[in-house]
């Protein structure tokens, strides 16, 4: 069993930055594709971002491009996701998720709990 531990939500002002990490065993840190994902109150979990096994290649979805970067730090086995100007709409449980590719939900193997990110207005 893989077990992924995301951490680092919060509570944020609209315009503001958080950076959620994500660690993974080491087997999986270095063999699958880490993703990022959220899931608001009533609606689907979504896919926002995607960092390549190799660590080399990045996707993300059309909705956090230019807001959201997907990273990771090799020597601790962490993905991050830096998400700037938060909006109220980015309010959502997020949760990483390994074993998958690119952003769809579906394909996912692995999933870690998740932490909670509020954006304020």
């Amino acid at each position: 069993d893989v077990q992924l531990q995301a951490s680092g939500g919060g509570l944020v002002q609209a315009g503001g930055s958080l950076r959620p990490s994500c660690v993974a065993p080491a087997s999986a840190y270095d063999n699958y594709n880490i993703g990022w994902f959220r899931q608001a109150p009533g609606k689907e979990r979504e896919g926002l971002a995607c960092i390549s096994s190799s660590k080399g290649k990045t996707v993300y979805a059309d909705s956090v491009k230019g807001r959201f970067t997907v990273s990771s730090d090799n020597a601790k086995n962490t993905v991050y996701l830096q998400m700037n100007s938060l909006k109220p709409e980015d309010t959502a449980v997020h949760y990483c998720a390994a074993g998958g590719r690119g952003v769809d939900t579906r394909v996912y193997d692995y999933w870690g709990q998740g932490t909670q990110v509020t954006v304020s207005s």
